[in-house]
């Protein structure tokens, strides 16, 4: 039985199957320049399309190793500082991230191949939420970096930004994909009337789930000056120093903030005395004890007494790292401005860690960071992608904090109303912002665990029927 007739192309050949790996690979690249041109996020559109394209081979396994490709050219390079970091573990943690676009593949093909392109044609949104959902939160080696949902947030925001999420965000680029390959590989015209349908259905849905999801307040918002001030590793004694400088520069400010792992124990009695002195409010990263040999990587609140009147744990510890332990519970803090929710440095990339925050009312949220110079300018910059999104996600301001750079404040709406350089010691990043009403969930945190689930699901159906195959059972056998 030829399974390429009907709804099916002919599957790939190398050249064509090269062509469409290299335009992916340079449209991903091209999307990820976005920091500096933000119209070029478009082009994650084309990463899509040319992803998608490419598990159109003649076996899931195929379609696997060129997805594993793509994956690694695209991964690679954006991460090329993991080799300063890592040396050549680094190779294996690419490798790593890239199976996971391999396995996309050999899901999707698997799937047309088995069902034909009508049946399976939404595996394609479906799969790659699911797969970049668990990649990102569920597994220990979990990244979030180089989420499609990052490559585009300004292309989202006004049009259901906020109401998709960054997990919405990737499923509706590879949903426009899947009608533009099907209408492509297909050549009908109702497949070409289904991609102008889903376009018109996600522009009107999603301006409708945003406008009815984030509600008005019959009390004004409360607004608080922060300051922060980038050290990385500094002597204790220049603390108070580098923030007596930063208030004479900023009177009004009411919270100062350092970085993570400015101080390596906990808050010492003289940044306590100069919140005493000064009657201000301090955010500083330092490691609380736990037990003898380990600690929980934590960000102290100062009170104007000098007393520590809040503490929040990191919740994930940067793998491979001495990074202390996961923190036992999250809180927020009862600010005398409103609920303030705190993500230390790398909590920021989860949204299982900031959903949480906003389910207990955060109205905004408080990030020291530990970027190290020496990492590159590339990290620092991969970085920035986080809070804008996460911001536009709840409809929350952030005010992220940073060693050396590049720290953030952000309304909001996801709009970097101010900066601080990198390199940047002792740079200071100020910004008066207004505390949200009414933050909301987007919609792919429900979305997302059913893409998960879904995949799984119909991975397992496909193993089933191989192994019937593989057995001398009539079946035609999607992974071979």
């Amino acid at each position: 039985m030829n399974m390429y007739k009907g709804n099916l192309a002919e599957p790939l050949n190398w050249q064509k199957s090269i062509s469409w790996l290299v335009l992916a690979v340079a449209c991903f690249h091209a999307a990820y320049t976005s920091i500096h041109f933000p119209a070029a996020g478009l082009a994650i559109f084309g990463y899509a399309i040319g992803l998608t394209r490419l598990t159109q081979q003649s076996s899931a396994r195929r379609a696997f190793y060129w997805g594993l490709a793509a994956g690694f050219l695209c991964y690679a390079p954006q991460l090329w500082f993991f080799f300063k970091i890592f040396s050549v573990a680094a190779i294996v943690l690419w490798l790593v991230l890239a199976f996971w676009t391999g396995l996309f593949g050999a899901i999707v093909c698997g799937g047309v191949r088995r069902w034909g392109m009508a049946k399976a044609v939404w595996l394609i949104p479906v799969v790659w939420t699911g797969v970049e959902y668990f990649r990102s939160e569920l597994y220990y080696l979990r990244f979030s970096w180089l989420n499609v949902g990052y490559a585009v947030p300004q292309l989202f925001s006004g049009m259901g930004g906020h109401a998709l999420g960054m997990y919405g965000a990737g499923f509706v680029v590879f949903t426009v994909a899947a009608a533009f390959n099907v209408a492509v590989m297909v050549r009908r015209f109702w497949w070409k009337l289904a991609l102008v349908s889903v376009l018109i259905a996600w522009l009107l849905g999603t301006f409708c789930i945003r406008t009815t999801s984030v509600g008005n307040s019959d009390f004004p918002p409360a607004s608080v000056s922060i300051v922060g001030v980038q050290l990385e590793f500094p002597q204790a004694g220049i603390i108070p120093k580098m923030l007596d400088h930063a208030l004479a520069k900023n009177t009004n400010a009411q919270i100062f903030v350092l970085s993570e792992y400015t101080l390596t124990g906990p808050v010492p009695d003289s940044l306590k005395n100069w919140c005493r002195e000064h009657a201000r409010y301090l955010v500083i990263g330092g490691e609380d004890p736990a037990g003898t040999n380990n600690y929980y990587d934590t960000a102290f609140v100062v009170g104007t007494n000098g007393d520590i009147v809040f503490k929040q744990g990191k919740c994930v510890p940067i793998q491979f790292f001495h990074d202390g332990l996961p923190a036992p519970a999250q809180k927020v803090w009862n600010s005398p401005w409103g609920k303030i929710g705190f993500c230390v440095c790398y909590d920021l990339s989860y949204p299982f860690v900031t959903d949480e925050l906003v389910r207990q009312g955060a109205q905004l949220l408080i990030v020291p960071t530990m970027d190290v110079e020496y990492w590159s300018r590339h990290q620092h910059e991969l970085h920035t992608r986080v809070a804008p999104v996460r911001a536009e996600e709840y409809g929350i301001p952030i005010f992220r904090l940073a060693s050396s750079g590049i720290s953030q404040a952000v309304s909001a709406d996801g709009k970097v109303v101010a900066t601080a350089p990198m390199p940047g010691t002792g740079a200071t990043l100020a910004a008066n912002l207004t505390l949200a009403n009414h933050p909301t969930l987007p919609v792919d945190r429900y979305i997302a665990p059913v893409c998960t689930g879904a995949t799984a699901l119909v991975l397992v159906v496909l193993l089933i029927q191989s192994w019937r195959g593989k057995s001398g059972q009539p079946s035609s056998d999607p992974t071979n």
